[in-house]
């Protein structure tokens, strides 16, 4: 028996998870597996095979047609992964953030993890990865406390100045932009909107607005579509237990439409969950265990 991670978010004792799928054409939904245990953060292998979540500071993968799994993905001695976790765009490896504030890599079927980043006096929070492993990551900083977007490959390289607070940056399937979610420092505190930007850093484009706290995009494979998660206006960063909505629009911010609206929150989408056919996702829902078959 896995012996619970005293460090890892717990699920509420009235509140269940359910692993979904979208259609997000027709809107279809599909409970690939529910538990009473906490589950966060979908991946959805490039192979077309998997799905990979965190669970307990575990890492874990499923069948996607529920054939096999849950399946423990062995991660050696690091044993504290949080919700930030992807998959290299050639599916060999897993890339993840660790609560001890550094970013690691491991093999897709398991074995021993490799630190990728240096002790530089903040946490790394992952969030993306290019067709040649170049990580897309957030800063977090202390002295003072800021938050900044980098891009980590054969060198570091900052792409947003600490203005205002940034998270989820990841990188568009031609690599030619990173998408992210941002507070623009001349509006109300908290008020994140889902904004654009070339790989280098310039011509940021606000993609999302109106009164609801936006967060997270997510761009399918074939570069048509971006799935985001839609805050309660107010809502300070991405806590859990909100009534959230998941959305969905074109790549230019056009057509923006709901998809789904549940109880949730962090952990629901936080990292890319497309499926290679650019037409379904995953995420996950928090709904009330009242009423649900023990």
């Amino acid at each position: 028996m896995l012996r619970p991670n005293a460090k890892t978010r717990r699920l509420r004792d009235d509140l269940i998870c359910e692993l979904v799928i979208i259609d997000s054409e027709s809107g279809e939904t599909e409970i690939l597996y529910d538990s009473t245990a906490l589950i966060e953060a979908p991946n959805w292998s490039p192979c077309g095979k998997w799905i990979v979540y965190n669970a307990d500071g575990r890492l874990w993968r499923m069948a996607v047609d529920g054939s096999e799994g849950p399946l423990r993905i062995d991660t050696g001695d690091v044993q504290d992964w949080n919700n930030d976790h992807v998959i290299s765009v050639d599916g060999s490896t897993i890339y993840g953030s660790v609560n001890d504030g550094h970013i690691y890599a491991v093999p897709f079927e398991g074995g021993s993890p490799r630190r990728v980043t240096e002790d530089r006096g903040w946490n790394y929070y992952l969030h993306g990865v290019g067709a040649d492993d170049t990580l897309a990551y957030v800063a977090l900083e202390f002295s003072p406390l800021v938050t900044r977007i980098h891009l980590l490959g054969q060198e570091d390289i900052q792409l947003t100045d600490g203005a205002y607070p940034v998270d989820g940056p990841e990188f568009s399937p031609d690599g030619k932009h990173i998408w992210y979610n941002g507070e623009a420092p001349e509006r109300v505190a908290g008020h994140a909107q889902v904004y654009r930007m070339d790989r280098d850093g310039g011509n940021v484009v606000q993609m999302t607005g109106g009164e609801r706290v936006n967060w997270f995009p997510h761009v399918s494979p074939d570069g048509t579509k971006v799935s985001y998660i839609s805050y309660p206006a107010g809502t300070l960063g991405h806590p859990a237990d909100k009534d959230v909505q998941i959305r969905l629009m074109d790549i230019d911010g056009t057509n923006d439409r709901l998809l789904d609206s549940f109880n949730g929150g962090q952990g629901t989408i936080n990292v890319n969950s497309w499926a290679p056919d650019s037409r379904r996702f995953a995420y996950v829902r928090y709904p009330s265990a009242v009423g649900t078959t023990p």
